[in-house]
């Protein structure tokens, strides 16, 4: 966490009885488990039974003068004190899924003003939400700002107009950089002539140029197995936005002056370098898009279950949208004593679901013990080999986290137009990503049935994880 950056003091306590919402399947590890969707609808009842409904608009702003849009409706503030508590927090999070999955500066409020008075109070800098609010400052280099005005004026939607991804005309490299390997391809008109995976420990460095030396060396490899290089394109975990890192795991170690001096421009710099388009996206996105390449599916949402949550989302006309998609600290559980994200410190976010950290908190709850220098991949493998071994506690695991997947699907469709899921990462590997899988589809059939007859669930073969993403971030530009 860069300084600057302070974590909020988070909600905690008792639901109210509107929002207290179980599960028809309860997971066996945690019968706590709230999902949003169930609270959602829940709540969209209650406010059509009342016949009092008022529209609540949000709005949010971020590069470029972008705008994404939502529209709800809410119970009316002076309803009573018990109802308006539920549309508090019903509000909260709802703000706090959409900062996180759209991202921006600027946030909209068009609804009544005591939802604007509390929204901006929160996200003050002193706020229940300062760490998003410093956070998408740094990101959008802006302050942020709530502003509350008629749910009439709020401005309308405005997203990206060009298409990034499957262009595979002429001459292209592309690479994809995570924690402990880095990939590079060239590509021919569509055919990759050249692919390598080298490993690398960038979290640990301090000095860019390590980073800088090992990404020149790769491009230029590459180069040298085509006649000329007409576009480059890159994946990365992190968040991008212009082609500037603004945060990127593998920089960690990085301090904050040299980051903001040399390690924003990096991109930049290598752009202007090489003379072609040039663009740099998050690893999710990147991997959502080799999904629909490889499947030939538009309207993808890819969530990968690694050391976090990572997302991607590609629109039905095939496109990349720009947005955020950092799920990873999205809500899914309305439970206010659910388990807390170490990084923003909230309480029941998408990597405390989907992710080697549900795992170790599940294996936890099981009766499982780690010896306290056994890091996280170790202990999956673990579980994953007692799930092998037929240990019902193992196999609860990943029947509790194919539950929670199963209600957490819906409520993304809430705010991702998709059909297809594509479902990777080391969690999913093996017979615990089937059964994961397996749960998922039965919380779907059971609950969500129509849902479940228009969504497909994919899984990558091994090829498209290994190589598939260097591939797909060398179509991502358009050539001069």
């Amino acid at each position: 966490m860069k300084k600057g950056l302070k974590r909020g003091t988070h909600l905690t306590g008792q639901l109210p009885k509107l929002l207290d919402v179980y599960p028809t399947i309860i997971p066996p590890l945690n019968p706590e488990f709230r999902p949003a969707i169930l609270v959602d609808h829940n709540y969209q009842d209650a406010v059509k039974e009342s016949g009092k409904g008022v529209p609540l608009v949000i709005g949010i702003e971020r590069e470029n003068g972008l705008i994404s849009r939502f529209e709800t409706e809410i119970l009316p503030p002076k309803n009573n004190a018990d109802s308006f508590n539920a549309t508090l927090l019903y509000v909260d999070r709802l703000v706090k899924f959409l900062l996180w999955a759209r991202g921006g500066w600027k946030l909209y409020i068009g609804g009544p003003r005591e939802i604007g008075d509390y929204l901006r109070n929160g996200y003050a800098q002193d706020g229940l939400h300062s760490f998003e609010s410093n956070l998408m400052s740094r990101i959008y280099e802006k302050p942020f700002e709530v502003v509350s005005m008629k749910a009439s004026d709020i401005p309308a939607e405005k997203q990206m107009e060009s298409s990034l991804g499957g262009h595979f005309d002429g001459c292209r490299i592309g690479f994809d950089l995570g924690a402990s390997d880095y990939k590079v391809c060239a590509v021919n008109n569509g055919e990759p002539v050249y692919i390598e995976e080298m490993p690398w420990n960038p979290k640990v460095e301090p000095d860019p140029s390590f980073h800088l030396n090992h990404i020149k060396n790769a491009l230029e490899k590459a180069a040298s197995f085509l006649l000329c290089v007409d576009a480059i394109g890159g994946s990365s975990a992190g968040i991008y936005v212009n082609n500037k890192v603004m945060e990127a795991s593998i920089f960690r170690s990085v301090p904050e002056e040299i980051f903001d001096k040399q390690v924003k421009p990096l991109f930049l710099n290598l752009e202007k370098k090489w003379g072609v388009p040039f663009q740099v996206i998050n690893d999710g996105d990147v991997t959502a898009l080799a999904g629909t390449l490889s499947l030939g599916k538009n309207a993808m949402l890819g969530i990968a279950m690694g050391s976090s949550e990572a997302a991607g989302y590609i629109t039905s006309e095939g496109r990349v949208t720009g947005w955020l998609n950092e799920l990873a600290t999205a809500p899914v559980d309305f439970n206010p004593n659910a388990g807390r994200h170490e990084w923003s410190g909230d309480y029941g976010v998408g990597a405390q679901y989907f992710s080697q950290a549900a795992v170790d908190r599940l294996a936890g709850v099981a009766g499982y013990s780690f010896p306290s220098g056994m890091d996280l991949p170790e202990r999956l493998k673990y579980i994953q080999g007692e799930v092998e071994n037929g240990d019902q506690r193992a196999i609860q695991i990943f029947e509790t986290i194919g539950i929670y997947l199963g209600y957490t699907i819906p409520y993304y469709k809430e705010f991702y137009d998709f059909q297809n899921l594509l479902i990777l990462g080391r969690v999913t590997s093996g017979t615990g990503g089937d059964i994961i899988r397996a749960q998922a589809k039965k919380v779907l059939e059971k609950e969500f049935l129509e849902l479940a007859r228009e969504i497909e669930l994919y899984v990558p073969d091994e090829k498209s994880r290994r190589v598939g993403q260097a591939v797909a971030a060398a179509s991502l530009s358009r050539r001069l």
